[in-house]
Formats: structure tokens, sequence, C-alpha cells
């Protein structure tokens, strides 16, 4: 198969790693990113992950927890724990964590296109084999798998990602794992000839390596190996990125160029830092865009005046906002969840609530408890891990229940969502938080002592989560509610704190329309609109991942007893958002705003729990939407740009 034409050049940066896993390659990939941005270039970003899956849908953020009955030993030992959560797309794409990294950073919306996996590419070639494609040709790994690799990367990196609608300059791709792992082999071919395609100052590798210390002593030879390793096989990195716990010494990075054939401007030293988002600054300072410049002759490239004068707006935004989480005042943010073993089973939450938190001038603490900790049972089975779940739950500011699948622990989230209700804490449900939350409610306040949800309790009489009639019950992969879908805030709806910080909302800037009309608080091209519709229930969009929704027929009951599903879905039939009257912020979405949230433009929902939990939110409504209305909510006058 012949490979398409190419008239416009496209810049490459690889960022692949050595010597261990895990080791930061998606922070550094975005960051890179970040930097070539500043200067207003168009990027976009593909991940590459060697597993067999198809995509992340069906991997447990445990990895090989392979039964519920081992949540404690996990808990307690953290070992095997490697995956972490699975970030889903506008287009309903259930893909890798990293790509939530680049959406993040960058300001860009991605496709499932963008996530390439072992199975996916198998699947094509495959697929092109059974339809006679390759002509009775023997189909081998190289040169047919290679080859499609190849075409898969050209045709992705064209899509437009931003709010230009343009193709990108320049297209990150991250080669997850390590080089050297048996299931890397077709991918690093692949690349080795992508380099060669794409032609001189049009490809830029990068490598990820460690340098560690040991008594007292920074070692070379870890990195040494690694980078051999990568010659080996046929590629030549354009740049050292050393992961150490502090700077690199002078002699370090001399040996390293000596020794791996590079100058020593071209070993940057990526240390230990409070917050990832020091990264970009990081590089910045040691030089990296002069590299990035000279290598790939970005000069050459013509830039639209907008994007260079926004590139440096945001740069300046990027670094006064990070540097706030110097701040001497803490909020603290209980998470109580099922899989907080690992954290980075909520990657997206916690940035969520890390933009949240900058946005809010507060340093956040999160306090992570596993939720059966909070059930009866547990103070039979250890009373210590009972009581210290029940005193963490007492300090917290605040309270978040996130997503998840499964019977065990929910019982300890009703607990919490109790507490938060009766005591005042703000709270904030989101997925299942809500669904807890509405169980809750109608338990206590309803009087349906037996409410449950079909997914803990299949045969309850009081379902108050069900099944939703449109999902399979059967085919798994792919198979719930997922992507953008619009939400239609209620004519009742006036009261809300959450919808007078969506009204006040900026536009979203990733380019890509509401799937809404023209009452939706976000617009294609990014500018900030001339008037709120503050007159008509505005219309959000907001991705989804879930196969059960709160039950309809159990709707005007709650309401009458004072919880307000105040958004929902276009049919009217499918409960989005509920919110609770007089209490400071107990709200619950059906949605997963954290997938939504930037560095630079938080999540509403995600920003309005934090300021809650923090004390200043009737600051931020101020600052949001101008006033305050006589509820001591935000109104929608006098907005600005936010």
């Amino acid at each position: 198969m012949a490979f398409p034409p190419d008239d416009m050049k496209t810049k490459y940066l690889l960022v692949s790693g050595g010597v261990i896993s895990g080791i930061g390659k998606g922070v550094i990939a975005s960051s890179l990113g970040v930097l070539l941005k500043t200067i207003g270039l168009k990027v976009t970003a593909i991940k590459i992950d060697p597993y067999m899956n198809i995509d992340a849908g069906l991997m447990n953020p445990l990895e090989y927890c392979t039964s519920e009955s081992r949540a404690d030993e996990i808990y307690n030992s953290n070992n095997d724990v490697r995956h972490g959560e699975c970030f889903v797309l506008d287009d309903g794409g259930e893909v890798d964590l990293d790509l939530g990294n680049y959406e993040r950073y960058l300001n860009i919306t991605l496709t499932r296109e963008h996530n390439i996996t072992t199975g996916k590419i198998y699947q094509r070639v495959i697929e092109q084999e059974r339809n006679g494609e390759y002509a009775g040709h023997t189909v081998q790994i190289v040169p047919h798998l290679t080859d499609e690799l190849q075409r898969w990367i050209q045709r992705v990196s064209k899509i437009p990602v931003d709010s230009t609608n343009e193709r990108p300059d320049v297209c990150i791709i991250e080669l997850g794992g390590t080089v050297g792992d048996i299931e890397s082999g077709p991918f690093i071919e692949a690349l080795r000839c992508l380099r060669r395609r794409a032609g001189q100052n049009n490809f830029l590798h990068c490598h990820v390596s460690l340098v560690p210390v040991i008594n007292e002593e920074q070692k070379t030879k870890p990195t040494q190996a690694a980078i051999k390793e990568v010659r080996s096989a046929g590629l030549s990195p354009d740049i050292i990125a050393c992961r150490c716990s502090h700077e690199l010494a002078k002699g370090t990075i001399d040996k390293l160029a000596m020794w791996c054939q590079v100058e020593p401007e071209q070993v940057i030293a990526v240390h230990d830092v409070p917050s990832t988002y020091h990264v970009p600054l990081i590089l910045e300072s040691q030089g990296l865009i002069h590299i990035l410049r000279d290598v790939l002759r970005l000069d050459a490239l013509s830039i639209a005046p907008s994007l260079a004068q926004s590139g440096a707006e945001t740069w300046q935004n990027w670094k006064t906002l990070t540097t706030t989480q110097n701040t001497a005042k803490t909020v603290k943010i209980l998470l109580i969840g099922k899989y907080t073993a690992l954290h980075d089973s909520y990657l997206s939450v916690r940035k969520s609530l890390e933009h949240a938190s900058m946005r809010c001038g507060r340093k956040l603490e999160i306090i992570w408890l596993e939720s059966d900790r909070l059930e009866p049972e547990m103070e039979e089975k250890s009373s210590d891990s009972f009581h210290k779940a029940w005193d963490l739950l007492r300090a917290a500011s605040g309270i978040l229940v996130p997503g998840g699948f499964g019977l065990r622990g929910t019982e300890g989230m009703v607990v919490a969502a109790n507490w938060a209700r009766k005591k005042k804490v703000p709270y904030l449900g989101i997925c299942l938080g809500m669904q807890i939350a509405v169980i809750e409610f109608c338990r206590n306040i309803c009087n349906i002592k037996d409410a449950q949800s079909e997914e803990m309790v299949e045969l309850a009489e009081h379902r108050v989560v069900i099944n939703m009639p449109e999902v399979s019950r059967t085919i798994k992969g792919a198979g719930m509610r997922l992507g953008l879908r619009n939400t239609i805030f209620q004519e009742n709806s006036g009261f809300s704190k959450l919808r007078a910080l969506y009204e006040s909302q900026a536009p979203r800037t990733n380019g890509l329309p509401a799937a809404s009309d023209t009452t939706t608080v976000a617009t294609a091209d990014g500018e900030p609109t001339s008037k709120l519709l503050s007159s008509v229930p505005p219309i959000i969009s907001e991705r989804h991942r879930h196969r059960y929704e709160v039950n309809p027929k159990y709707v005007d009951i709650m309401a009458s007893h004072g919880l307000d599903f105040i958004g929902k879905d276009e049919s009217g039939e499918r409960m989005e958002i509920m919110e609770l009257r007089d209490h400071p912020w107990f709200i619950g979405v059906q949605y997963h705003p954290e997938y939504l949230s930037r560095v630079l433009r938080p999540s509403m929902p995600c920003l309005g729990f934090v300021a809650a939990a923090a004390g200043c939110l009737d600051q931020i409504m101020v600052k949001v939407t101008g006033t305050l209305n006589e509820h001591g909510n935000g109104t929608v006058n006098g907005v600005g740009s936010f």
C-alpha cells in the first residue's frame, strides 16, 4: 500500500524511555508541547501503548487485582499496581491516562485514533488481510505492520485538535513502556523508518532516562546503557532528559554528553519538583526551546501573530498560576473511593482539584481513604482502621466521592455522603458519587430504607439507580454511555450555584464546538460570548462514562423532599445534575467534569467544590459572576474573563 502524499511536512517529536517504566515520559512530552505552544505553534500528540488490549476501557485501575478480596492486600502493600485510570475523550474513546495529560497541558481535544495499541494495529492489519488488500502477499511484521503504523501516525498527525481548526505544525509521539521490551520492537522499527521518511530537520528524538543517586553520587551507567540500547535499535536521541532527585552536577552532564555522543546542552535535567506543572519551567530554564528551534528548524515555519501573542500570554499565565501552589493556605479534601491504593486511578480527579485549588489560591492536600474503612463491619475487622477513617472524615474540609464500579465499599460511601449532608460539609459526587448521594437521601430523608442500586443488589425492591435500557448487559468493551453529551439546566434551577458558575464560564477554547445549539455556554471559536443567556437555561456539554442512572420513577419523591435535579439530558428522562438547597455545596453530577478540566481553565463543579471547602466560594462567585444574588449565589451580571 502506498503512503499518502505529504506536501506539507509535519514535524515529529518522539519521546521514549529507558531504564525503568513510569519514569515520567507523559509529563515530559506534555511539557515539551507547552514550550512549543508558547511560541505560537499548533501541537498535537499521539500515545503508543504496546499492550494487546484494543483500548483501556476494560483495564482494572489496579492492574493485577484479580478479585475484590485482594483489595486489602493491595491497599497495604502497594504491590502489583500499575495502570491507573481510563481517560475518556469527546468521541467516547477510552484511552490511556497520558492522553489526559496532553489535553490538560496543551488545551487540545484528541480522538480515539490518537491512542495506538498493539491490539488496534494488529486488528487493522488483520482486517486488511481478510479484505484482500495485500494482493496475496505474505503479511509480515516488517514491512506490513510497520508500514501501517507509519500511515496511522501520518494520518492522525494531520487532524486539527485546537481552536484554529488547522493542521498541527508538530506531532508529539510518546512510546509507552521501555525501549528494549519485546512488545515495543515493531513500534521502534516503525519509528526508525518514520524518521527517515520525515526527512532532515523534521524529526527530533527525546529519550528519558534515570540518573540514580547511590552513596550521594549521581550514577550515569544506567543512562549510558539505555542510550546504547536505543542506538542498537536504529534510533539516535537528540535530547537526553535525565530524571533525577536533584539537579545534575556539571561533571555528570559532561560525562553523559561524552559517553552518549551528544553536546552538554542536549543533556537536560528533570529533577524532582513539588508539582508537575513546574516541569515546563525547568525545561525552559535550560534552553530547551532553542534546541527545538535549531533541530526542527522551527523558525522556517509561518506562525500567525495572533497565535504567537496567545502563546506568550499563555506562558505568562502558566508561570503566574502554577507558582501560587506555594501559598501557606491549605484546603483538605477527602477523596473516598474504591481504588485509592493507586492514586493514578483517580488521576484526572486529582488534577482537576489541583486546577481548582490553584485558581482559589490554595495549596491542595488530598486525604486518600478506602471507602470500606467507614463501614460498620470494619470496626469488627480492624478497629484501628475504622476509627482512623472516621477521624479523617471528621477533619475534612470537603468530601469527594468519584466514579467506580461494583459493590465493594459503597456502603462506606453512603456513610460519607450522610455525614456531608448532615454536617454541612461541601460534597461533590461524580458519576457513582452522585448515585451514592441519591441512595443516601432516599434512605434517610424519603424514608425508603432499602433504597439501593441495581448494580449493587440486582433484585432490590427499591432500585433508585438502574441499568440504562440502551446499554448492553453482555457486551463489555465500549458498552457504556460514553463521550460528550449535552446537559440542559432546568427552569427551576435559578437558585443553583453550579449553574451560575457554568453560565459565567468562558467558552471552551479547544476548537471543538459543544454538541448543542446556540444556547450552549461553549462556542467553537473560543471567543467570550458578548451576552450570557441568563434568562435561558444553558446547555452544557460534558464527558460521560457510565451504564447506570438515577431511576426517573423516584425523581418526584426526592424533589418533594428537597433534592432538585437541576440538569437533565435532552430527553428530560436522564438525571445529570442534582443540587441540595440550603447547603454550602452538596452537588452530584452523572458526568465526569474532571475530563475537561484544564490547567488554566478549571472544571466548574470542581472549582465550586474546592472554593466551598476552602471557605472562599463567595469570593470566587464574585470574581466569576461579578456579583452575588439575594441567596448568596453568583448571578451572571458583569462577567469578565476568568
